[in-house]
Parts: structure tokens; C-alpha cells; sequence
């Protein structure tokens, strides 16, 4: 963890180079659904016919959505609610938990934020598997004998994409831009193309047209809905990757390149369907001249390819955030970039992403069929993020009430009215996300509870620091040369490790640091406000690490600043002690059977704290108790 304040995004680089790599990471996802909404709208599961009227109606939705959900939710009001410049289901829920203190408000917002971040990995499984399919199905376009090799292929570029991910993005980042703004101005180029042939399309962007879809298709046009949000996926990032572009670079691209490339697209697929209403098939190869077809085929797999790459490296940031915010048990990370903090690779998310996303391929088939587990989770995400920005609303931008409510109420009812259209599909494929979203929901707050209950138990076993203190100055044990570093629960007055090794080899080390790490409700923690170091006399000092919730702790780094700070320690030669606690269940336990057994189970298969604070292993002891739960 380098010491040094994290600069903001323009202080690094220019506006033109930070929207030019919003377009490569932030824009991957929606941008890549023109490939599969429109064919998925003409479905034949919704039963809708390709005339004038309902082309128009689809077009209008899909303009509309657009301008209500992407423009003025996302880009005009959510990415406001920013946590100290970073953004995000998991930074939005510690913004507003900051300002509230009743125990049963802070239960239902993070009862919200857990799930909506459980739905995000259902997002990140998805994602892949349908964005690359999509993009393959463009060789049964060019050549219907291609179709068996679909699949295989398929299963080829994601195996490749997630073998890629321990070497990091730093270097193959920067080719993420040129790559995108190359596939939105050929997104351009294939609508205009197709307008200038069907101008009178343009008309379809009167919201008339959406209100008149619905009177004339009424439940079949509500059922559409779970289509018509696919051409939304993708907003969530966005404000997830605030923090690494800044708003300002982020809105520009949207407002100015990727709403405008994306809408040409989808007036051109509609104009194509109505010229030759067979084009359903696959409206947005169809769109491409013949000539352009195999190019088209391999600039789509390459932008899926970075579409899913923005998926996964938000859920691995999620995960950092999780851990870091005790949501969920230690996990190892890797750093992949020594100049950028937000680039880390989580080995157990990865193969258990990759495993999940082959499932799908397999099981699903094609990207119509992923289709209808896809919208699900896109959906449920976006409900509880505005919730979320509502209370944000209230206590963070102090709007009143009545403006605060209308916000609610005006895009909390076009969020539902989407989720309960993709809640249609749950039994089609729509219950892969809500599994998903289920299984890591429980498995988030079954750890929160596991773990307040041990700390109490904890509290109540633990010794005072004061008291250790008094008794050791009365009756000095035996002090042996050379350091004895205690890391410990910032709960707890004393560590238990401290405590045992005492009582088993009646000796302490000349210097003691108890040394524990707080993460703090903001990303990240500057280096001037890094460190606080108390000297509690007898050559005791208790110093306390407090990181963000996006930084992972250092020890060995921090060692450095202590000496900077006048306390005397031989990095090498200094001992680490760290508590290693082996759980047994209670004849009377907290919890009920099953999580007991889950808390358990996580509990024991959580990252060793030597890895996971960086320590030396030759420097470093472990000393164990038991505890019942």
C-alpha cells in the first residue's frame, strides 16, 4: 500500500485521455447491447409482430429508458451521491449508513446494499457468457454451417478471458479505448447507414408511440419490458467506476459520444425490420453489409470480450470492499499494477466466476435463452440503488422531503415496473441470478451475524489493557530482547495471543506493539492520517492502520512509517503474533444449525491473516484457541 494521497482522476491525466478510457471500461456493457436487444424484443415468446406500429413502439421505449434511467437517474442524479470521489453499490450504502444511527434503519440499508451487491455477481456471471455468445452467433449469420462451432468458441474466448485476469489490465487498459471508440462510430456508421434508407424512423423517438405499444399489446407490451431492459445493462457501471475516471469525464462521454452512437444503432435496426420484417432474426449483423460481416464478427468479440472485463474487475473490486468492510470472510488479492491501486486480481472469484459462467453456456445454449435469466439481476440492482440514492437525497444532498419523494417514487416505479417484467422469466432462466443473488445474500449476512457474535464473545473474555498494565508494572514478568508485534481485533482492549504467550513461556519481548487495522467508511485514507501510534509507557505502544474500504492493509509498510514516527524497530528481526481462532459449536449456540455449520465452514476456509497482511512468514506465529459458538 503505497504511501502517498491518492490523486484524483484529473490531476493525472487530461479530460480528452479520461473520456476516451470511460469509453473503454465504464461503456463495455451497454454498449455492447444493440447486439442482442432488439432480436430479443422480437422474441417469439412475447408474441410481437414486426409492423410499423410496434417497431416504433420498441424504438420509443428503448429512446426513452435510455433518457429516464441512463440520463437523468445515473448520469444527472446518482453519480452525486459519490463516497469521496468513488462510486458503487457498496461505497453508496457506506455513504448513507454514515448518517444514521438506529439500529433498525442501518439493518434495512444494509440488508439493501448486500443484496443488490449479491445481484451484481449474478450481473458479472452473465454478463460474459451472454455479451461474447452474442457476439459469436454473428458467424451462423455469415455462414449457417458455422452454427456447431458457436459454442466451442464461446467456451475458448471465456477461458482465455479469465486466464487473462492474473496478468491485470495495466498494459492491455490502454488499448480498451481506441478499441471502443472504434466499435460506438461503427455503431454510428451502421445506423446512419440504414436511416438515410428509412428516415421517417426518427419519428418512432415520440414517446406516443411507446403509450400506444402498450394499449395495443397491453400484457404481451408489459411482458416486452423484460427485453426492453436489456438495452440498460451496463448503467450500474457508470457510478461504479466513478472513482476511477471521475463524473465529469464519465457524463461527457455518455451525453456526447455513447447515447448518440448507441441510439443510431437501434433507429437503424428498426428501420431494417421494417424494410424487410425477416431481419428479426438478427437485426444487428443484418445491419452490416456483407463485405463487413466477419470484421463485424471479430470487433464484436473483441468489445464483449472488454465489456465483460469492466463486469469482472467490479465484481473483484466488490469483493475488496466486502472483505474490507467484514461482509464476507478474508480473501486473497493480488495487485496487478504498482502505479494503480484500484487494479487487483481475486484468485478464488475468478475460477468460481469462470465456472459459473461455462455452467451457463452450457446449460443456456444461445443468447435469447440467456436472455431471459439476464434482466433479472440488472433490474434488481437498480431498484435498490435508488433506494439507496433516495436516503442519500435526505442526508447526504439535504433535498426536503417532497423532492426527495418524488425522486422515489418517479424512478422507483419505472424500476419495478421493469423488475416485475423480468420477475415474469424467473422460471425460464431468471432464477439463475435470483439463486445466485440468494445463496451470497445469505452467505453475507450469516457472516455478519457469525462474526458480531464472536467479537461479543470476544469482548466479554478479553482483558483490560489498563489493568494488564497495573499487574506487569507490580510484578514485572521476564522481558527478552527484541520485538513482539500483537496484531488483534480493534474490539478487543487486549490480544488474546498476547495473553497466552505469556502464560505459556512467562515471558514478554522488550518492546510490545499491539498493532490493529480499521477500515473506515470512506475509500480511501491518506497517508498523513495512515497512522496513529499511542506510547502506553513500559515501552508499550498501541498503533492503529486505518484504510478505506478499497485500499488493502499493509503491515510491513506500515512498520516503515512507524520508524519515521520515532519508534525503534529491526524490521527483520521483529515478531509477528497473530491469533488464529478454531471455532466448535455451543450446545446452546447464537445461531441456528445451518449457519452455525455455514459460519463454521467460512470461517475456517477464510485467507490465513500471515498472507493476507502481507507478513513475513519466517517472523510470524500463530497461537490458537478455542472458542464455541
Amino acid at each position: 500500500m503505497p504511501d502517498i494521497q491518492r490523486p484524483q482522476p484529473h490531476e493525472k491525466s487530461s479530460f480528452a485521455v479520461l473520456a476516451l478510457g470511460a469509453l473503454g471500461v465504464v461503456y463495455g456493457d451497454v454498449g455492447t447491447s444493440p447486439l442482442y436487444t432488439m432480436k430479443e424484443i422480437f422474441n417469439p415468446a412475447y408474441g410481437l409482430s414486426p409492423d410499423k406500429g410496434t417497431v416504433f413502439g420498441t424504438i420509443s421505449l428503448i429512446f426513452w429508458a435510455l433518457v429516464m434511467v441512463v440520463c437523468l437517474k445515473y448520469v444527472i442524479f446518482v453519480m452525486r451521491a459519490d463516497n469521496r470521489g468513488e462510486g458503487g453499490i457498496m461505497a453508496l450504502m457506506a455513504l448513507v449508513l454514515r448518517g444514521r444511527r438506529k439500529p433498525s434503519q442501518r439493518a434495512i440499508i444494509i440488508s439493501l446494499g448486500l443484496f443488490g451487491a449479491a445481484l451484481f455477481y449474478g450481473d458479472g456471471i452473465i454478463t460474459p457468457a451472454i455479451s461474447v455468445l452474442s457476439a459469436v452467433e454473428g458467424l451462423e449469420v455469415a455462414a449457417p454451417a458455422l452454427h456447431p462451432y458457436i459454442i466451442p468458441l464461446t467456451i475458448g474466448v471465456l477461458v482465455g478471458l479469465f486466464l487473462f485476469q492474473r496478468m491485470g489490465t495495466d498494459k492491455v487498459g490502454k488499448l480498451f479505448g481506441p478499441v471502443m471508440l472504434f466499435w460506438f462510430v461503427t455503431l454510428a456508421w451502421m445506423g446512419i447507414d440504414s436511416l438515410i434508407k428509412s428516415p421517417d424512423i426518427l419519428q418512432a423517438l415520440h414517446p406516443k408511440f411507446g403509450f400506444e405499444f402498450f394499449l395495443k399489446h397491453q400484457w404481451h407490451g408489459f411482458l416486452a419490458l423484460g427485453a426492453v431492459v436489456l438495452a440498460l445493462t451496463g448503467a450500474e457501471a457508470l457510478y461504479a467506476d466513478m472513482g476511477h475516471f471521475g463524473r465529469k469525464p464519465i457524463q461527457f462521454s455518455w451525453i456526447f459520444f455513447v447515447m448518440p452512437a448507441l441510439l443510431l444503432n437501434y433507429l437503424g435496426q428498426g428501420a431494417l425490420i421494417l424494410r424487410d420484417p425477416e431481419a428479426i432474426s438478427n437485426p444487428f449483423y443484418l445491419l452490416a453489409p456483407e463485405w463487413a460481416l466477419y470484421p463485424l464478427i471479430a470487433l464484436s468479440t473483441a468489445a464483449t470480450v472488454i465489456a465483460s472485463q469492466a463486469v469482472i474487475s467490479g465484481a473483484f473490486s466488490i469483493t475488496q470492499q466486502a472483505v474490507q468492510l467484514d461482509y464476507i470472510p478474508r480473501q486473497r488479492f493480488i495487485h496487478t499494477s504498482s502505479s494503480e491501486m484500484g487494479q487487483i486480481y481475486a484468485p478464488f472469484v475468478n475460477w468460481f466466476l469462470l465456472v459459473a459462467v461455462l455452467a451457463l453456456v452450457l446449460a443456456f445454449q444461445s443468447s435469447s435463452n440467456l436472455a431471459s435469466a439476464y434482466g433479472f439481476a440488472v433490474t434488481g440492482t437498480m431498484t435498490v440503488t435508488t433506494c439507496l440514492a433516495f436516503i442519500a437525497a435526505l442526508d447526504v444532498w439535504k433535498w426536503q422531503w417532497r423532492f426527495a419523494v418524488l425522486f422515489l417514487c418517479v424512478f422507483l416505479t419505472i424500476d419495478l415496473a421493469f423488475f416485475a417484467a423480468t420477475a415474469m422469466k424467473i422460471v425460464d432462466g431468471g432464477w439463475f441470478p435470483l439463486l445466485i443473488g440468494s445463496l451470497l445474500f445469505t452467505l453475507m449476512t450469516t457472516w455478519r451475524k457469525g462474526r458480531k457474535m464472536l467479537i461479543g464473545y470476544m469482548q466479554k473474555s478479553a482483558t483490560s489493557l489498563t489493568v494488564f498494565l497495573n499487574q506487569i508494572k507490580e510484578s514485572p514478568p521476564i522481558r527478552v530482547p527484541g520485538t513482539a508485534i500483537f496484531l488483534y481485533s480493534r474490539h478487543l482492549s487486549l490480544p488474546f495471543a498476547l495473553l497466552q504467550n505469556l502464560e505459556y513461556n512467562k515471558i514478554l519481548h522488550d518492546q510490545v506493539i499491539l498493532l490493529t487495522v480499521i477500515t473506515q467508511d470512506i475509500p480511501y485514507v491518506l497517508a498523513k492520517d495512515r497512522l496513529d501510534v499511542e506510547d502506553l509507557g513500559q515501552n508499550f505502544y498501541r498503533v492503529t492502520i486505518n484504510v478505506g474500504f478499497t485500499q488493502s492493509p499493509d503491515i510491513p509498510h506500515a512498520l516503515e512509517l512507524m520508524i519515521e514516527q520515532g519508534i525503534k524497530i529491526n524490521q527483520h528481526e521483529a515478531m509477528f503474533f497473530t491469533g488464529r481462532e478454531t471455532l466448535i459449536p455451543s450446545s446452546s449456540p447464537g445461531l441456528n444449525a445451518w449457519q452455525e455449520r455455514i459460519f463454521i465452514f467460512m470461517f475456517r476456509n477464510s485467507s490465513n491473516p500471515i498472507l493476507y497482511f502481507g507478513l513475513p512468514a519466517n517472523q510470524a506465529l500463530e497461537i490458537g484457541t478455542l472458542i464455541e459458538i
